[in-house]
């Protein structure tokens, strides 16, 4: 069986409806409760009174004529019927009727007023057509027993005991639920408005259209969730820009080279090249060609894995100094080539806990790209330190710098602050990314600081392992 599917609309009706029968079962209870145990309960109070005080006139002797008086004078002025008997058979007499469909006194019944005990009855009398509440009291003399009392009165209805306040319970209630159905259907248009504006809106997204936001003018838990739905539409389309310009950006990174590679095959192909030093020249740039687009792919998986979610770092103990001496070391060629001076001043007691291959990757990235744009014979300089919990490698070349208005947009896919270099350096801008997703993994930070013409700082944390 499929599960039914409400609207909100529906929902709010059928909590009202529900509300109103929760409500009248309570009533009936409550005036059931006071009906059994507070009218009932005062008249059962009231028969004992009455029903003592009558059998307290009996004082000695014979069960005589005076007392009958009293109580014939008794029954006139009050609603009690009161019988006066000496033996338990003439009860029939004054009270012939049956409760419950038993007889008045039983043979247990018997035996304790002997013992001098009063008994209660309650129970239906058809005869009255209604219930019935009786009380019989022994008249003892001297321990001996010469009559019996019998006091009843039946009992009112329930209608008849709330006569009066049924109606006004009733005429209140149905007030009361007609102005509480007024306001809630009043309120059900401005309540359902947000949600409709909500359900447009998300239809919208859904279909790519990220241009409108939700108005809030209100300071409830709509105005909350409208607020979240419009941090997530900003945040949908942050990453359709970013994702359409990264497609942008793949295609035209890979364009260059495939016609390079396209141009150069066909004129191969074409023969139109016969000088084998040209034929070489062209394979040897289809070959760099296709490394370029070989590295491009190779770095763009490596950033969608690390981006993953599900990606977790081989983590270990690391001496952070000895892995910066080793990136060095492979990068110590390069550096010579340009005849740059690598100064360093490392703290050998700062212990890391992290993924090696991964670390080296980030050193390798950022001392490649410092030895990229920094000029012949210049200098580079590392330095170590800890500070607040954290090891702190700075990294400092005087290369060509970064443009103030570009240092925002530094670590982004595909973003170089200089195209022109591009081709020399072989960059796509994709190393910074790597880096510093490689950082984010390790709950680290990578900085960077640049003044154009001045050179660069990058600042790298790693939380350090706790011993």
């Amino acid at each position: 069986m499929k599960n039914l599917k409400l609207t909100l609309n529906k929902k709010v009706s059928l909590l009202l409806l529900i509300s109103l029968f929760l409500t009248i079962v309570f009533s009936f209870l409550f005036i059931h409760f006071l009906y059994k145990d507070l009218y009932i309960g005062t008249v059962k109070e009231s028969l004992l009174y009455q029903g003592e005080r009558t059998a307290a006139h009996y004082h000695y002797g014979d069960v005589s004529g005076n007392i009958k008086d009293k109580i014939l004078w008794y029954n006139v002025i009050s609603p009690y019927e009161v019988s006066v008997v000496e033996d338990l058979d003439d009860l029939r007499k004054s009270f012939p009727f049956q409760i419950d469909g038993r007889p008045l006194i039983s043979t247990s019944d018997r035996s304790e007023l002997a013992k001098g005990n009063h008994l209660m009855k309650e129970g239906y009398v058809g005869e009255f057509n209604r219930n019935v509440i009786g009380a019989i009291f022994p008249l003892m003399n001297k321990d001996k027993l010469k009559g019996y009392l019998f006091i009843y009165i039946p009992l009112a209805e329930m209608t008849e005991v709330f006569s009066k306040g049924i109606p006004i319970l009733i005429l209140t209630g149905v007030m009361f639920y007609f102005v509480l159905f007024l306001i809630i259907q009043s309120s059900l248009g401005s309540l359902f408005k947000p949600v409709r504006e909500m359900q447009s809106f998300s239809n919208k997204v859904a279909n790519g259209d990220f241009s409108d936001r939700l108005n809030v003018t209100t300071n409830d838990e709509m105005a909350e969730l409208a607020l979240t739905f419009n941090s997530m539409v900003d945040s949908l389309q942050h990453q359709e820009d970013r994702k359409r310009q990264f497609l942008s950006n793949v295609a035209h990174e890979l364009r260059t080279p495939l016609t390079y590679i396209g141009g150069y095959a066909k004129a191969l192909t074409d023969r139109v090249q016969t000088n084998p030093d040209e034929i070489e020249e062209s394979l040897h740039l289809i070959q760099k060609e296709s490394k370029r687009m070989q590295k491009l792919i190779t770095e763009l998986l490596d950033l969608n894995k690390l981006e993953d979610a599900s990606f977790s770092l081989d983590v270990e103990p690391m001496v952070l100094s000895q892995f910066i001496m080793d990136s060095l070391m492979l990068i110590q060629p390069n550096a010579e080539t340009k005849e740059i001076d690598i100064k360093h001043t490392l703290n050998e007691d700062s212990i890391i806990n992290g993924d090696p291959d991964r670390v080296m990757q980030v050193f390798f990235n950022i001392l490649d790209n410092a030895l990229k744009y920094s000029p012949q014979k210049s200098q580079i300089f590392i330095h170590s330190y800890e500070e607040e919990g954290m090891a702190v490698v700075k990294i400092q070349d005087k290369g060509i710098g970064i443009p103030e208005e570009s240092l925002s947009q530094i670590g982004e896919r595909f973003f170089r602050s200089d195209l022109s270099r591009t081709r020399d350096t072989g960059g796509y801008g994709l190393g910074l990314s790597i880096a510093k997703e490689i950082m984010h993994k390790h709950k680290g930070s990578l900085i960077v600081e640049s003044k154009e013409g001045c050179g660069t700082t990058v600042l790298l944390s790693f939380p350090l392992l706790e011993i």
